[in-house]
C-alpha cells in the first residue's frame, strides 16, 4: 500500500515537472528577436540623428534603448499594451513637417523608396521612433530579464504582443503629430483590398488624424506593374476610404498610378509596356549630322587651313 501511494506521489511530481518544463518552454510561431537587437538600435539612433535627420537635435540613444526594453522585458509576452511604450514615444518625439507624411497599406517596400528617407516625404518609418524599430523583430520572457531568440508570438496567436503593440502605438502617435496636406499610399493590386480593414491605417490612424490641422488627404492608388488592376479611385475598398474621410470633414484626393510613383516602379520592369518613354525630341538630333551642321563644320576646317598656310607663310 505506502509502496504504491509513493509510486503514485512520484508519478505526479514527475508530470507535475514536465508540464512546468512546457511551459516554460513554450516556442511560439513567429520568428525570435532579431540577433544583436541593442546594437542594431543603438547604431540607428546615432545613424539618424548624425546623418539622417540632424534636425531633430540630440537624443539620448542609450536612454531610448531602455524606455523601449523596459516596455516589454520580464513580462508575458502576450501581455504587452500600446501605453507600454509611451515613455520610448516621448523621447523619440520630433515635428514631422508638414504636406510631408505619408501613409500606406500593402506596399512597405515602395514606400520607402519613394520617402528615399525623409527626403520627399516623412512615412513613419522615416520618423526616429519607425527608423529605431523598422524591419525588427523582438519579445521578452515573463520573470526573466532576458530576449526570447527563439520564437516570438504573432499576432494570431495575441493581439497584445511587443512588436504590434510597438507599432499601433507609433502610428497613432504619427497620425496625431501629421499636418498640412497628407498623402496616402495604396496598393491597387493588393487581393485583401487597396485599404484593408482592420488595418493599421483604418483602426489607428485614421481615428488620431487631426482636422484642424489637415487641409486635405490625397490618396494615390499605384498598381504593380505586372498587375493586376483590383483597385482604383472611387472604386471597391478605396470609393469607401473616400466616403469615410469625407464623411470626417476632409477635403479628399484622389490620383491612380501617380506617375512619380509608377517611374520609381519602373527601375524594376525598365522593358514593361507601361515603362516605355516617348520622346519629344526632333529626329534631327537623334540621328546623323544635318547638312547645315556639315556645312558649318567644313567652314571651320576651311578657315583653320588657310589660318595655317598664313603663319607658314610668314615663317618662309
Amino acid at each position: 500500500m505506502m509502496k504504491s501511494l509513493l509510486l503514485s506521489l512520484l508519478l505526479a511530481c514527475v508530470l507535475f515537472m514536465n508540464s512546468i518544463s512546457e511551459v516554460q518552454g513554450k516556442k511560439w510561431k513567429g520568428e525570435g528577436t532579431t540577433p544583436n537587437l541593442e546594437s542594431i538600435v543603438l547604431g540607428r539612433c546615432y545613424e539618424y540623428i548624425r546623418i539622417v535627420n540632424p534636425a531633430v537635435g540630440e537624443k539620448n540613444c542609450s536612454e531610448l534603448w531602455e524606455a523601449f526594453k523596459s516596455a516589454f522585458i520580464s513580462k508575458d509576452p502576450c501581455s504587452i499594451l500600446p501605453e507600454d511604450y509611451e515613455r520610448f514615444i516621448s523621447l523619440s518625439l520630433h515635428t514631422i513637417p508638414p504636406n510631408k507624411s505619408l501613409f500606406w497599406e500593402n506596399n512597405q517596400l515602395l514606400v520607402n523608396s519613394f520617402a528615399d528617407r525623409g527626403r520627399r516625404y516623412m512615412s513613419l518609418a522615416d520618423t526616429l521612433t519607425g527608423f529605431f524599430a523598422d524591419f525588427l523583430n523582438w519579445c521578452g520572457q515573463a520573470n526573466s530579464a532576458g530576449l526570447d531568440y527563439e520564437s516570438c508570438p504573432t499576432m494570431e496567436e495575441c493581439e497584445n504582443n511587443a512588436v504590434d503593440s510597438f507599432w499601433r502605438m507609433a502610428s497613432v502617435t504619427y497620425a496625431q503629430h501629421s499636418s498640412g496636406v497628407i498623402h496616402v499610399l495604396l496598393n491597387g493590386s493588393a487581393a485583401g483590398g487597396a485599404y484593408p480593414e482592420p488595418g493599421y491605417f483604418a483602426d489607428y490612424e485614421i481615428p488620431n488624424l487631426q482636422k484642424d490641422k489637415i487641409s486635405q488627404i490625397v490618396i494615390w492608388v499605384v498598381d504593380n506593374i505586372e498587375g493586376p488592376d483590383l483597385e482604383s479611385c472611387g472604386k471597391n475598398t478605396v470609393k469607401k476610404l473616400e466616403d469615410r474621410l469625407k464623411d470626417l470633414g476632409f477635403d479628399v484626393a484622389c490620383a491612380d498610378n501617380y506617375k512619380s510613383v509608377m517611374l520609381l516602379l519602373c527601375l524594376d520592369y525598365p522593358d514593361d509596356a507601361q515603362c516605355t518613354l516617348s520622346s519629344s525630341a526632333p529626329a534631327a538630333q537623334r540621328g546623323p549630322i544635318s547638312s547645315d551642321r556639315g556645312s558649318s563644320w567644313n567652314k571651320l576646317m576651311f578657315v583653320s587651313f588657310v589660318g595655317f598656310l598664313f603663319r607658314f607663310a610668314l615663317v618662309f
